[in-house]
């Protein structure tokens, strides 16, 4: 098949974990088909960047992201419109167009529009299967439900009850879904169950997340006592208040007994106010670095201090295909098949947090055998090769059924 692929994240260099899993999609579907991308950027993309997409993409073409402003025009005019605010504020005219050009051009029997945010600019296009990838719902909701304020809460109220509004309107002009977790499948299918509609809903499939195991193979370096690594950025909201969390509750406890723990945050700092974290002694941000992988691997465990946010974690698949054993909450773990105490340790509360991570400090044993354990979960679940063959199997299968749409792509 021809596929047109709309991205809100240009994916490469690929990190962070919007970009993984659409490079690693790109590269899969590359194998069984031609694939011409749509990418929003967050600035001119460089040569070697364009090169390395070229490797899997019959063409890329780019535009420039203009991200949410809550006090534009727009935005506030979203207030008394049924669609999200954010919906509207980012609807990008630049874009559309590029989309709808390129799927003049490119005789494409079937669009994917990766994230939520894409779906607005597949729905004028006529003529070919559409599959959303990856919707996302779980941090919208969660905001609904954590609001402190009443003002807050009514707010993310109303926002919720758009996005509600709104995946329905999707779930009808589509006809295919991706959700990464079986906690997004049931988040969607409570707020619109098959049941209660008069339409036949498109079917729902789970395709995780996942690691390419190649990547992962060499030495990267030995693990050092008393070393532990959060890697995420800062700059998502869900990041901040892991390590703030792990930073306040947390890593006081572990240093009464271990004084030479030392944590280390990777990822963007831009506007980040560190500021509100208190208690650095020990711990090191380092901002984005070009490779990952020594970082994890010279560390003794990897931390994921998860509350809220949705999906599921890279940043736990990347550390133990590495073979860095992870402690995390089971919020942070959430969506992942991960044996707690053969293959991860799960700790809910702060003192049991603290207690699981002394736990593993202080026992070499225990961590080679989270190590071992953790590789062969990954191999068997989460290799990309494996997830690529599901998701293109499940696209063709889509395809297949839906064959009254018209052959070539005639756009409105």
């Amino acid at each position: 098949m021809n596929i047109l692929f709309l991205s809100r994240w240009f994916p490469f260099p690929a990190d962070n974990g919007s970009k993984i899993r659409v490079f690693n999609l790109l590269r899969q579907l590359s194998r069984r088909h031609t694939v011409d991308l749509v990418s929003f950027t967050a600035g001119e993309p460089i040569h070697q960047a364009m090169a390395e997409l070229q490797r899997y993409c019959r063409t890329v073409k780019t535009t420039p992201f203009r991200p949410f402003k809550p006090n534009r025009l727009t935005a506030l005019m979203g207030y008394f419109s049924t669609l999200p605010r954010s919906v509207i504020d980012m609807y990008d005219q630049k874009m559309q167009r590029l989309i709808i050009q390129t799927a003049r051009e490119g005789n494409h029997q079937l669009v994917i529009a990766s994230e939520l945010d894409m779906a607005i600019y597949a729905q004028p296009l006529r003529g070919m299967v559409k599959i959303i990838e990856e919707a996302e719902l779980a941090s919208l909701y969660e905001q609904s439900l954590n609001a402190a304020a009443p003002a807050q809460r009514l707010r993310t109220a109303l926002m919720w009850q758009k996005w509600v509004r709104y995946i329905k309107r999707i779930r009808r002009q589509f006809d295919g879904f991706t959700v990464v977790s079986r906690a997004e499948l049931d988040l969607i299918e409570k707020f619109d169950p098959q049941d209660n509609s008069e339409y036949r809903l498109p079917p729902i499939q789970i395709i995780p997340n996942g690691v390419s195991l190649e990547d992962y193979r060499g030495d990267f370096g030995i693990p050092l006592p008393n070393t532990l690594i959060y890697s995420g950025a800062l700059t998502y909201h869900a990041n901040f208040d892991a390590v703030s969390y792990f930073i306040d509750e947390i890593l006081p406890e572990i240093r009464r007994s271990q004084p030479a723990v030392t944590l280390t945050v990777t990822g963007s700092l831009q506007g980040v106010a560190l500021e509100k974290i208190h208690g650095h002694q020990g711990v090191v941000f380092s901002g984005y670095l070009d490779d990952i992988r020594p970082a994890i691997a010279q560390s003794w465990a990897s931390i994921v201090p998860l509350r809220i946010g949705g999906g599921t974690r890279l940043k736990i698949l990347e550390s133990l295909a590495i073979g860095t054993p992870v402690i995390s909450t089971r919020k942070g773990a959430e969506g992942l098949d991960l044996k707690d105490g053969s293959d991860i340790l799960l700790a809910n509360s702060a003192p049991d947090f603290a207690s699981q991570t002394l736990r593993l400090l202080n026992d070499p044993a225990l961590r080679n055998s989270l190590s071992r354990n953790g590789k062969i979960a990954i191999t068997n679940q989460y290799d990309w090769d494996t997830i690529g063959s599901q998701f293109c199997n499940y696209i063709e299968q889509i395809a297949a059924n839906n064959k009254n749409h018209e052959p070539y792509p005639l756009v409105s």
